[in-house]
């Protein structure tokens, strides 16, 4: 098991207005004046970082619904915050390397050296379709992404690239500025495939995982340590995904839990669920009720009174979490409610 580390926290940018796919509104609009809002009073509150997800439809609440753009938001977040580090999502199949290699190096400086990537493989096969973007096959997807990384890595460092890939080339290619954060920003990237983990452990600094129980993100930490250390590289940084519910009892939380739970209420994005797992190579099916919940948040089981909220991270540190990736519903008020309950009384205690 990985020695115990520090716990960073942070959250999912409510880019899509919500993150439960039975409560049709959550009191979080998608838009520039919550999300800035929600983003400056996070720093106050406690939170180290926020993840902000590329999608260009709606797989929450549905395709007909907002979805704010990834990289235009996260440059006016660098520009309106001062200390929480952006985690802004990519998809190789949706930016030429080079050309993201620039965009993210402004956004850098624009921030003071905040920016961080969590590369993604795309999934969702109608929305590459609906923009007109090429869908490769799952292992394609992380060949495709190899390269890509390649291509960003060596422009952040180095002065002159040539590059010839099956999937890129670029010919001497000057990028200046590089970016405030050296030898490069934080890669995140998650994936439970082989070819996902193989690629994360050889060429991302961190690994994102989807919500589990904390014996199992102990395994999956220690496989990934594994994995790095037989390649010779560095420790790796490891997040969980978690969707928390904290009251004053456990009975109110289990309330709360049956709420939006409940599949009866809204059903409009449950056509995306199905593309998504038909696209994905995930350990474990899920069920309806995780359905309700993104990214297997419930499975985490941050749900309960203060200190039991806070026994469960600790049980996370001990497995080697670093970094908890936060949703909360309505967020800004659950937000506060966690930062009080949870994060200054975990600060106070150690």
């Amino acid at each position: 098991m990985a020695a115990a580390k520090s716990m960073r926290y942070g959250y999912w940018m409510p880019i899509f207005g919500g993150w439960l796919r039975n409560v049709e509104d959550e009191g979080m609009e998608a838009s520039w004046g919550y999300i800035s809002r929600l983003a400056q009073r996070s720093e106050e509150i406690g939170f180290d970082l926020s993840l902000v997800a590329e999608l260009n439809l709606n797989d929450i609440k549905g395709i007909e619904a907002p979805s704010l753009d990834a990289w235009s938001t996260a440059a006016a977040l660098a520009a309106v915050t001062r200390r929480l580090e952006l985690m802004v999502a990519v998809r190789p199949t949706f930016h030429h390397p080079a050309l993201l290699a620039k965009q993210a190096a402004n956004i850098d400086h624009i921030s003071g050296g905040r920016l961080s990537l969590n590369v993604v493989s795309s999934w969702w096969e109608q929305e590459a379709r609906m923009y007109g973007v090429g869908f490769d096959q799952h292992d394609e997807r992380y060949a495709r992404t190899s390269e890509w990384l390649d291509v960003v890595s060596r422009l952040w460092s180095e002065d002159h690239v040539t590059y010839q890939g099956k999937y890129y080339r670029v010919e001497d290619t000057v990028l200046q500025p590089k970016p405030v954060r050296q030898p490069r920003p934080t890669i995140y990237a998650g994936g439970e495939s082989e070819a996902a983990k193989n690629l994360i452990a050889a060429k991302c600094d961190a690994y994102v995982m989807h919500g589990d129980p904390p014996e199992r993100i102990a395994a999956k930490i220690a496989d990934l340590s594994a994995r790095r250390d037989r390649l010779g590289l560095p420790p790796m940084q490891f997040g969980v995904a978690g969707y928390a519910i904290v009251r004053e009892s456990e009975a109110a939380a289990q309330r709360e839990l049956a709420r939006i739970t409940d599949p009866h209420q809204n059903a409009a994005g449950y056509a995306n669920y199905q593309q998504w797992l038909a696209g994905t190579q995930l350990e474990q099916r899920m069920s309806i009720e995780e359905y309700s919940v993104s990214n297997r948040g419930l499975r985490t089981g941050l749900i309960g009174t203060p200190e039991q909220v806070q026994d469960r991270i600790e049980q996370f540190r001990q497995a080697g979490v670093d970094l908890l990736l936060l949703q909360f519903s309505p967020q800004l008020e659950e937000m506060e409610r966690f930062g009080e309950t949870v994060i200054r009384q975990v600060a106070t205690a150690a």
